[in-house]
């Protein structure tokens, strides 16, 4: 059984006499997509745990939520909202980021609100309420 080879290629990259001996090797070329991480703070208070993602330029229709378990992934993509010809500077990140975030607690997804407001995505999962543990007498032997 042959096994595949890949090379995953993040920045830009131009085909030459090394790229074409590692495609005869059995090498395969792909291309990553490139993913940011926005900032992301993760809290809790006595109500809740929040979530807070620095993501300005956003409107609400444009982020996915998924909760799977004790995981928490928030996706989406900032487009540009000017095609530039020619950056002297760029530190504003576009295109599609994902943040992920493990929960400290199992939250129930009907429970969970999202509200996006000056730039900030704020997902806030409240706290699961205490649980009473009844004590019971031990049978005597």
């Amino acid at each position: 059984m042959a096994v595949k080879r890949r090379i995953v290629v993040r920045e830009r990259w131009q085909a030459g006499p090394e790229a074409e001996r590692l495609l005869r090797e059995g090498w395969s070329i792909t291309r990553s997509a490139r993913i940011w991480e926005p900032p992301t703070d993760v809290y809790e208070n006595d109500e809740e745990l929040v979530i807070q993602v620095e993501i300005a330029g956003m409107r609400e229709e444009d982020f996915t939520i998924t909760l799977s378990e004790r995981t928490l992934v928030i996706e989406g993509s900032r487009q540009d909202p000017q095609p530039k010809t020619c950056y002297h500077q760029m530190e504003i990140a576009y295109g599609g980021f994902q943040t992920t975030v493990h929960l400290p607690w199992a939250v129930d997804a009907e429970d969970v609100a999202a509200r996006y407001e000056d730039g900030f995505l704020r997902v806030l999962l409240p706290r699961p309420p205490a649980r009473r543990v009844r004590v019971t007498r031990g049978r005597e032997g």
